[in-house]
């Protein structure tokens, strides 16, 4: 097992790596930092969790607005439950759409224990969401989210009609095999800068927008997720990391990807560097690329006014 310098476990890392990792959300429009123009109803802070079992499993989840159509259903990021998803991006989306924040298996309020492969992640998303009698959604998935949406378009065509991704890349990912490192270097830093760290830029601009998400998305006080544990982060880490083992045949196999999809990465992303979200929209036949400036991991955060408002658009076409 990996050691930091200071002799913490890199376990133990990980661990408290993940928490806040977790707690990368959004942003807004102006990178400047001010606050996104206030929306109508606050679905995020209110919603309440409920549950739905499959499988021997009791998927945790928050139905978000009441609009007609086909539902959005939101899939998170490494270390994250429902609650790391920022009100700035759902309650814009809900505006619009009827959004599904949940529980994969074995993260915050759902039981079971979480796989370790972005296969089996893929296949209990398929479970919760045929569990919840729906015959047609469309996927948001940010980095690994974005894994387990791809794997779900290929497995499950027929049940999804349009594919955000955000953060993300294909099997294979150039740099994402890198990811014990940038854990590792976060050894010695508080949550908040591990948070932006993976999320942000080291502008000035970002860095202040981060700050701001860092507070915001704690706003919700009761009826919250625990965090991952011990096994539901290593699991994810491990399932991440054999994403990122070469692959030579996956951008061949996005190819048979027929539905919309969008994808929108920062320019200046870490974990999951920008060249990959090139490369898988360059092979999906029905795919757009939106890249957005001075952007980390958490573009579609930073800039969350014109993301809901690309979305939203994207969506309804």
């Amino acid at each position: 097992m990996m050691k930091i310098n200071t002799g913490v476990s890199f376990k133990s890392v990980l661990f408290s790596t993940l928490l806040a990792f977790g707690l990368i959300s959004c942003n807004n429009d102006d990178a400047s930092g001010n606050q996104p123009a206030p929306v109508t109803v606050d679905y995020h802070l209110t919603a309440k969790t409920q549950f739905v079992e499959a499988g021997g499993v009791k998927y945790a989840y928050r139905i978000l607005g009441d609009q007609a159509g086909t539902p959005l259903v939101l899939l998170a990021s490494l270390g994250s439950s429902m609650d790391d998803w920022d009100p700035a991006i759902t309650n814009g989306l809900a505006q619009k759409h009827k959004v599904i924040l949940f529980d994969n298996r074995g993260v915050g309020s759902s039981t079971g224990q979480v796989p370790a492969t972005i296969a089996e992640m893929a296949t209990d998303a398929v479970v919760f969401i045929k569990a919840m009698g729906l015959t047609k959604v469309d996927l948001m998935g940010f980095s690994m989210g974005g894994f387990i949406t791809q794997q779900i378009l290929l497995t499950e065509p027929a049940l999804v009609h349009r594919a955000i991704l955000t953060g993300t890349g294909p099997k294979g990912s150039e740099g994402l095999a890198n990811l014990p490192n940038i854990i590792a270097s976060t050894a010695n830093l508080t949550p908040e800068e591990t948070f932006l760290t993976f999320g942000f830029t080291k502008s000035e601009a970002s860095l202040t927008a981060g700050k701001a998400s860092y507070q915001r998305i704690q706003q919700r006080k009761t009826d919250r997720d625990q965090p991952l544990s011990q096994q539901a982060g290593g699991a994810q880490l491990t399932a991440v990391l054999a994403w990122a083992k070469p692959a030579p045949h996956a951008l061949n196999e996005l190819k048979a990807i027929q539905q919309p999809v969008l994808f929108v990465q920062g320019k200046n992303d870490v974990p999951v560097p920008v060249i990959n979200a090139i490369n898988a929209s360059q092979s999906i036949p029905n795919a757009n690329l939106v890249v957005y400036p001075d952007a980390g991991h958490a573009a579609f955060c930073q800039y969350a006014d014109r993301f809901v408002q690309e979305a939203v658009d994207f969506l309804a076409q």
